[in-house]
């Protein structure tokens, strides 16, 4: 009687596993029903929120439902993760991650309300951007080991401005300056606005910033673009070396991808990835994404999650070398 009642639950376990299998493929199926939100954790021209415009119209296309853009600014993108980490796991509310909320605040601040790696499911990863080493006009660098000779034969003296301690620029001039073993003296801003404002009265020596960002400042001669933190050198900027060229092994960049709730069922990820590559491959997304210099990904969401898992090992190294206590 014992092993017939364990065959029965067995088979009522079974039975209930298939139904719970077909009700759980048939809910793909129907998606999407109705509008989409997709919750960008910053406020209105953010890179995420640009990437999320521009890709949101196509997938209304594609998908035959809204996209809601809801910006949800706060607390260095806190705020905005925590309503997708909360939200549904149906697919319905989406997110717009960036390596700047999703590893650098884990690793900087001591408390955190989410953790990237078991609260999100990476979707698809849409873009990546790259850092450009400014100089102030009136410094005399020409080149980056002019810069990194003087950081060396003038402790302290070397001035590098960032939008704030523990912030991403903070973290990636740090491995720039361990990288190349010379120093300087960090100056932390509330933004970075502030830091080219002073950069271009000469107060401060240099900076590493987005590319998106120091590239109309070069171009116009207000500031000095001496390389890239790219692994190879841009295709519309070819006589500006990468920093890789003096610096062996250093890029450093940010990244952007769409994410959902942990728990959002595995047909629904792999539709919103494919329709996400669709939509990032339209001629008029890739030419205003390379106006912006940003490089685009079409990759698995598998890729995407090998990428975050990889900048927490790479950030976590940097934050520990320099012994950084979390804010």
């Amino acid at each position: 009687m014992f092993s017939f009642a364990l065959l029965t639950l067995g088979r009522s376990l079974a039975s209930a596993a298939l139904l719970l299998g077909l009700s759980c493929s048939a809910w793909a199926q129907a998606y999407p029903n109705k509008p989409i939100r997709i919750v960008v954790p910053a406020g209105p021209g953010d890179s995420c929120d640009i990437l999320t415009r521009l890709i949101a119209p196509k997938l209304t296309e594609r998908l035959g439902q809204a996209i809601v853009i809801d910006n949800r600014a706060g607390s260095a993108g806190q705020l905005g993760l925590t309503l997708i980490k909360q939200a549904p796991a149906d697919g319905y509310t989406l997110g717009c991650g960036q390596g700047g909320n999703m590893v650098i605040v884990p690793l900087a601040y001591a408390k955190v309300s989410y953790d990237s790696r078991k609260d999100f499911a990476p979707v698809a990863m849409m873009a990546s951007n790259f850092l450009g080493l400014v100089v102030s006009p009136k410094t005399p660098f020409k080149n980056v080991k002019e810069l990194i000779d003087y950081g060396k034969a003038n402790p302290g003296k070397l001035t590098f401005g960032t939008n704030g301690e523990g912030a991403f620029l903070h973290f990636a001039s740090e491995q720039f300056r361990m990288m190349s073993g010379f120093e300087f003296m960090h100056v932390p801003y509330r933004d970075m606005n502030a830091v080219f404002t002073q950069m271009l009265g000469g107060d401060i020596s240099a900076s590493l910033g987005s590319f998106i960002s120091v590239q109309p400042l070069a171009d116009s001669g207000k500031l000095r673009l001496l390389a890239i933190a790219r692994a190879t050198r841009h295709p519309d900027y070819p006589n500006i070396p990468t920093i890789a060229e003096t610096v062996p092994g250093f890029t450093s960049g940010g990244w952007f991808g769409i994410i959902a709730p942990a728990g959002v069922p595995r047909e629904i990820v792999s539709l919103l990835n494919k329709e996400v590559n669709w939509a990032l491959q339209q001629p008029d997304v890739r030419d205003r994404m390379k106006k912006l210099g940003l490089d685009i990904h079409t990759e698995s969401p598998e890729f995407f999650t090998d990428l975050m898992n990889k900048d927490f090992d790479n950030w976590g190294k940097v934050v520990k070398d320099m012994a950084f206590k979390p804010l």
